[in-house]
């Protein structure tokens, strides 16, 4: 796609950041954070959900357009979660290291926290919370961050809990997993400062180290998700969710751009038309010979096809919005809301098994002419019926303007498709089974920022630049720092975190099975001189393969129990007795080589520096 003059098109962009806290239990319940597999789950159940209006008799528009979608939703509940999950036990207390962690960021945001958290309901009728709600309080507000384009606001920060992690799409419903409803998260949104694709990154760039910095949110694919807001001065406001990628930033925004102008120049060519949007018809008979599978598939099955004129549009419904993405999709993305598997159109056909002569029969059943298009809808009557007028309803907006709504990322490509409506302010009203706390950052300790434990890395620790902003940066960070408060060397300790566990996970040893406590256990084992460095490698192989066993009986099952220095200068012994002629004939330059085989002789059992000394000693016996 073309790069535009964001400027003139008066860009104007904002994130939100959500982030996963890596706290103890959940927001508002005592369940440990932990996630299960779906094979682990103890029971199911299953609910439906409706829109309710707010207090104020207000009803919000993307609440009730998903309640157009008759659904069941389906739960798996495990041994770790509880009745809050399931929405058959009132919320406990605003979990306390949440709002401490929230409260750290935004020291870190330079935020005003407020005196008093109030807990809201955010109407949510997806099926990702049981409640038909997620609950959500107001932290801090008035942060800024600096980007090298400029300051970016910080609106607020929103401790809330996560929602339900979704399993499987149904054809007449979805499966959630409760073990990740109510992890705690914090929202985090800028203002509308950001005026270009690369300002966006940074400023989420930045983000995410400060949030990271704390050592308390959690790290991996979803743990932290993007919502982009984006909008052009003759376009649209529009939400982006679920960005999961840093890197996909800057092009959502570029992608977005160029959608909105193109939808402005299809707006201004179909008004120079005189464009308009006809009656909703049923073509059924149009197709009733049809050898297209779609269509056929859905009149075998007792189902009927419903086609709209769209006078006008001959040629702009196949016109590309982004890579691959057309009007016609955009019609398309409507349709599916309401079931369908899709539309057809016009600019599109003959194909798909659609002949030329149906085509010239379906524009005459709808009184199209040659600068008209059709777009029509095969399926069961109801879903026909929702999904044309979905079509139609959308085709009438291209006329008039860039629709506000929620939009959904797609994967890696930068496109994205419509997912609802935006939501509006109908959607949020006071909970009133939580009680308010209060919040006093003053006791609250301001968290050092990564880039100052690179330095600092470097500085005490004497690791070089590389290594120190691998560990500071690293997931293992929090282990490392207390790693090096214990007495552990901080060379092994960034090493092992950095390098060892890299290299295993390259030979495919399951190191995801390795817990802390293992490798710090590990670490005090070399320290102490129970375990050879060399060692480590094993050990940490064998507790992959068995994580029920302690570092302690992973050294025994490895074999690499320590043996005595005696034991060591004996084993050294036979190498060099085994060399003597190498070693009369090339003395110390034997070493090298010999080093070699003791290390290999002795399996990681005595540590490669009491190795070395001792050969060293030997051959200058011999030699």
């Amino acid at each position: 796609m073309s790069e535009y003059d964001y400027e003139d098109l008066g860009l104007v962009a904002g994130l939100e950041i959500h982030q996963q806290l890596d706290t103890a239990t959940k927001l508002f319940c005592s369940c440990p954070t932990a996630l299960r597999e779906p094979d682990e789950a103890e029971r199911t159940f299953t609910r439906f959900l409706h829109p309710t209006k707010s207090e104020l008799g207000e009803l919000d528009e993307a609440a009730l357009e998903e309640s157009r979608v008759d659904r069941e939703f389906e739960y798996l509940a495990y041994d770790t979660t509880c009745l809050v999950e399931e929405d058959d036990e009132p919320p406990h207390e605003l979990d306390v290291e949440a709002r401490t962690v929230a409260m750290q960021i935004a020291e870190l945001l330079d935020m005003q926290v407020v005196d008093q958290a109030h807990v809201m309901r955010k109407l949510v009728i997806d099926g990702s919370n049981t409640s038909g709600f997620q609950r959500t309080t107001l932290i801090a507000q008035d942060g800024e961050i600096d980007t090298s384009e400029g300051p970016v606001s910080i609106v607020d920060i929103m401790l809330e809990e996560e929602s339900a992690q979704r399993i499987e799409e149904r054809d007449d419903g979805v499966l959630f997993s409760l073990d990740r409803l109510g992890i705690p998260l914090v929202e985090i949104g800028t203002g509308p400062d950001i005026t270009s694709p690369e300002q966006a990154r940074e400023a989420a760039e930045t983000i995410g180290m400060l949030l990271r910095s704390t050592g308390k949110v959690k790290r991996g694919l979803g743990t932290i998700r993007q919502d982009v807001n984006v909008s052009i001065e003759e376009g649209a406001r529009v939400e982006i969710k679920g960005v999961q990628a840093l890197d996909q930033i800057d092009e959502i925004v570029r992608s977005e751009v160029g959608r909105q102008a193109e939808l402005i120049e299809i707006r201004d060519e179909l008004q120079s038309r005189g464009a308009s949007v006809g009656d909703v018809t049923d073509v059924t008979d149009v197709f009733e010979d049809s050898d297209s599978g779609v269509i056929r598939g859905a009149l075998d099955s007792g189902g009927k096809v419903m086609g709209v004129r769209l006078a006008g549009f001959d040629g702009l419904v196949g016109r590309e919005l982004q890579p691959d993405r057309r009007l016609g999709t955009e019609f398309s993305d409507h349709a599916k809301r309401h079931g369908a598997g899709g539309i057809f159109h016009t600019d599109e056909l003959p194909a798909y098994g659609v002949t030329e002569d149906e085509v010239d029969a379906l524009r005459e059943a709808v009184d199209a002419g040659p600068e008209d298009a059709v777009a029509i809808v095969a399926d069961d009557p109801e879903t026909a019926d929702l999904a044309i007028e979905a079509v139609a309803d959308r085709a009438g907006v291209a006329i008039e303007e860039v629709p506000e709504e929620t939009r959904g990322a797609n994967d890696d490509d930068g496109t994205t498709r419509y997912l609802r409506p935006l939501p509006g302010a109908a959607r949020m009203y006071p909970e009133t089974d939580v009680i308010p706390v209060d919040l006093d950052p003053s006791d609250v300790e301001t968290p050092e920022l990564l880039t100052e434990k690179v330095d600092r890395y470097q500085d005490e620790f004497g690791l070089d630049a590389g290594l120190a902003d691998q560990v500071a940066y690293g997931r293992k960070m929090p282990l490392f720092e207390q790693a090096v408060q214990e007495g552990i060397d901080a060379t092994f300790a960034a090493g092992l975190l950095e390098s060892t566990l890299t290299e295993l996970r390259r030979d495919d040893v399951a190191v995801e099975n390795v817990t802390d406590d293992h490798l710090l256990a590990v670490m005090h084992l070399v320290e102490d001189g129970d375990l050879a460095k060399e060692g480590v490698n094993d050990v940490l192989s064998t507790i992959a393969e068995n994580p029920d066993l302690s570092a302690e009986e992973a050294v025994e099952e490895a074999g690499l129990s320590g043996v005595s220095e005696d034991e060591v200068r004996e084993a050294i012994s036979e190498v060099v007795e085994r060399n003597a002629g190498q070693v009369e004939e090339q003395g110390m330059g034997a070493f090298s080589a010999l080093m070699g085989e003791a290390m290999g002789a002795l399996r990681g059992k005595a540590d490669g520096g009491v190795v070395s000394d001792v050969l060293r000693e030997e051959i200058q016996k011999r030699a």
